[in-house]
């Protein structure tokens, strides 16, 4: 079944028509910038999650970004807007559940021109359903941008003897000056 369209009220959408009329040569990826949640999650890059007894760790390929999680702790007061947010996390049986916010508005939630702002607030779940297979729920509400809380739903699978390695992305693209040069 295809996704529900992403729940943008009337000016936002216009903002993201303009990042579609452009054809994505806004993507803050392609400036190196981290993706932020939950698109991070969806990269073709390894990621790894460990977990030890008072945080979950999660070490992505893609940008060398990291998140430390504290479990059974509270957001602290003075949370600074950063492209990865704050995350806390409980367990709600063998549901890892993380709670993000303190995002600034310089990612994309997914695809083009999939815009958020600073109030954006997600809840991600990690259900492992077997060895190999997590199933991976995230519900972004932004009363800025959407008219309504967004979910989705993606399957990670592990794969055996894969690793986290360097990445280092291309400073300077060429591609994006030539292209607004035009």
């Amino acid at each position: 079944a295809k996704p529900e369209p992403m729940p943008y009220t009337e000016a936002a959408a216009k903002i993201r028509q303009g990042f579609l009329d452009r054809r994505g040569i806004d993507d803050p990826m392609a400036r190196c910038l981290m993706v932020g949640i939950p698109r991070i999650t969806s990269m073709p890059m390894p990621f790894q999650i460990t977990q030890t007894k008072d945080q979950i760790l999660f070490l992505y390929e893609a940008f060398h970004a990291f998140r430390i999680v504290p479990v059974n702790k509270p957001h602290p007061a003075d949370v600074d807007a950063s492209f990865m947010g704050d995350s806390v996390a409980t367990w709600d049986g063998d549901t890892l559940v993380v709670d993000v916010i303190g995002f600034n508005d310089k990612t994309w939630l997914g695809g083009v021109g999939t815009i958020h702002s600073e109030k954006l607030h997600v809840t991600e779940r990690f259900t492992r359903t077997d060895f190999d297979t997590i199933l991976y729920e995230v519900k972004m509400e932004d009363p800025v941008v959407f008219t309504k809380p967004y979910n989705q739903r993606a399957t990670v699978r592990l794969r055996a003897g894969d690793r986290v390695r360097e990445y280092e992305c291309g400073e300077n693209n060429e591609d994006i000056v030539r292209f607004e040069e035009m």
